[in-house]
């Protein structure tokens, strides 16, 4: 039976039993329309515990159902906002944003799946750490998606033969969050707040010094770890230390960066679709999609086969997080609105709360909506617009503003579903086969992650951060 296959009678009866509690409740505190009923986060937190347990615990059950298991609790959601709230407007502008999301990282996947990239050197703790601090620089260039898929693969191809679960979460850490808190091309979260009016070049004014902090301790944490391992990498293949193929692609890549900056809200001048004073853009996700076609059909079937290049991880990353999107619609609300009342849960708005509330909501929720939203808990608290706050001189607002950039990047590494890189990168290297078939190494599942990786090693550090510039 196709993963496609679904009991729809049963997937309704599911939808109606939930919408139906959804609305009762919302029918109590959210009649007006104007915020979600708490009950509303049931289907983010349903869909988050099943993408940890299940495919630990019914492994062939998750990969059959998956697809209908995100989309059918995203339903729930969206329909509680149409039919119990009567506001449609919220689950629209997650649709754009989940539209802006998924273009850019097919863009990025189609066109990095036919550079190869092959380098004459074997890994050694020396190399990685090497390796690992230019692809944290990269970020900042290419984004920490573009370098993610750019690099994963060169990654694993160093390290074959000692290749550790280690090797991935620490490629992760680095490449595909940390590494891109100094320019707004970096990680979603700064460019979502470049296109609000903040200035290219302020965040890596402030956030330049925790960028080191992180970034350093990280790769030391990364030598002790890898010096331990005994493994030796295989031989490197004869020829140049350093081999490139794919240079259409890359100057295809060049070519989606800029398209990142054609927002209508930054341009007026744009052809966008107008919804209720708010225009959303549609140029710029057809020509990233016209790019990343024209970039797998362009590459030869050999770079494919070099890279084990499959559709198979994109596909995954699509439709979980169809869910992801949708489910955390109400979360992002009650955020939003608790952070503009000046407080949360009792506690003042400051720059410790900024950094911490920022940061843990991050690593539950997608990063670059959870910025959004305590940056619109910051234009509450001062009562400026987001350009005024890039350009405020006020040393709270300037630490507020910095603590809430640095945290939505830095804690987005803290689980799979952070950061949209995470999951993509799991979602490759699990695919990823040697000429015998077998996995050249298996990701950490999420719990294992969080509990063998993110809390022992990476959230010290953060809380360093947080000590030593925001507490």
């Amino acid at each position: 039976m196709s993963a496609w296959a679904v009991d729809a009678p049963a997937m309704r009866v599911l939808a109606i039993l939930l919408l139906s509690v959804l609305s009762a409740q919302s029918a109590q505190s959210a009649g007006d329309g104007s915020a979600p009923s708490a009950w509303a986060i049931a289907p983010f937190a349903v869909l988050l515990l099943a993408i940890a347990v299940l495919p630990l615990v019914q492994a062939a059950f998750w990969h059959h159902w998956y697809p209908w298991i995100a989309i059918g609790l995203g339903s729930v959601t969206a329909g509680y906002y149409l039919i119990g709230l009567n506001a449609a407007g919220p689950i629209i502008h997650a649709g754009f944003e989940y539209a802006a999301f998924i273009t850019l990282i097919a863009c990025l996947f189609l066109c990095s799946a036919g550079v190869v990239l092959r380098l004459g050197i074997k890994g050694t703790p020396l190399t990685n750490v090497a390796f690992l601090a230019i692809g944290a620089v990269a970020a900042n260039v290419v984004g920490t998606t573009g370098a993610a898929m750019l690099l994963i693969r060169p990654w694993l191809r160093l390290n074959d033969g000692r290749l550790r679960p280690y090797h991935v979460v620490f490629f992760i850490f680095l490449v595909a969050n940390v590494g891109g808190a100094l320019t707004p091309i970096g990680d979603p979260p700064l460019l979502l707040g470049y296109l609000r009016g903040i200035h290219f070049w302020r965040f890596a004014e402030l956030n330049w010094a925790p960028w080191l902090v992180a970034i350093g301790s990280l790769l030391a944490v990364f030598w002790v770890i890898d010096r331990r391992n005994g493994a030796l990498a295989t031989a490197p293949p004869p020829g140049p230390r350093i081999h490139l193929a794919g240079w259409r692609n890359l100057a295809l890549l060049a070519l989606a960066l800029p398209c990142l900056f054609l927002d209508p809200g930054l341009l007026p001048g744009l052809p966008a679709i107008e919804y209720h004073g708010q225009r959303f853009s549609w140029l710029r996700e057809v020509l990233l999609i016209a790019i990343g076609i024209t970039a797998w059909l362009i590459t030869p079937r050999e770079r494919h086969e070099a890279n084990r290049a499959q559709l198979e991880p994109l596909r995954e990353v699509g439709l979980l997080f169809i869910g992801i999107f949708l489910t955390m619609v109400p979360a992002l609300d009650l955020i939003r609105i608790a952070a503009q009342s000046g407080s949360i849960a009792g506690m003042p708005l400051d720059p410790s709360l900024f950094y911490l509330g920022t940061g843990v909501f991050s690593a539950l929720l997608d990063n670059a909506p959870t910025f959004v939203a305590f940056l619109a808990g910051i234009e509450g608290r001062f009562g400026l617009d987001a350009q005024a706050i890039g350009l405020s001189t006020d040393p709270v607002v300037a630490l507020c503003l910095g603590a809430a950039a640095c945290a939505s990047v830095f804690w987005g590494a803290m689980t799979y579903i952070g950061n949209g890189p995470n999951f993509m990168v799991k979602a490759i290297v699990a695919e990823t086969r040697d000429r015998d078939g077998k996995a050249l190494v298996v990701p950490p599942d999420f719990f294992s992650y969080i509990w063998r990786y993110s809390l022992p090693i990476l959230l010290p550090v953060l809380l360093l951060v947080w000590f030593l510039f925001y507490r």
